[in-house]
């Protein structure tokens, strides 16, 4: 349960900071996505990749206490 949570936390982090990179323009493959220079996925991103971190730390302090 825990290495679920790990994962599912690095990923939510890795695809919150691929949209950060889309969305600013930073990083724009592939070059058709309509989520390229679009502010919006910055945000979303963020937002996404806040929750995943919020997910390691639980994860990690539920791992402390059992």
């Amino acid at each position: 349960m825990r290495t679920t949570g790990y994962v599912i936390g690095l990923l939510m982090i890795v695809l919150g900071l691929i949209w950060i990179g889309q969305g600013s323009g930073y990083f724009p493959y592939p070059a058709s996505s309509f989520m390229i220079a679009q502010t919006i996925w910055v945000l979303w991103g963020a937002i996404l990749a806040a929750v995943g971190i919020a997910v390691v730390v639980i994860v990690s302090r539920l791992r402390r206490r059992g």
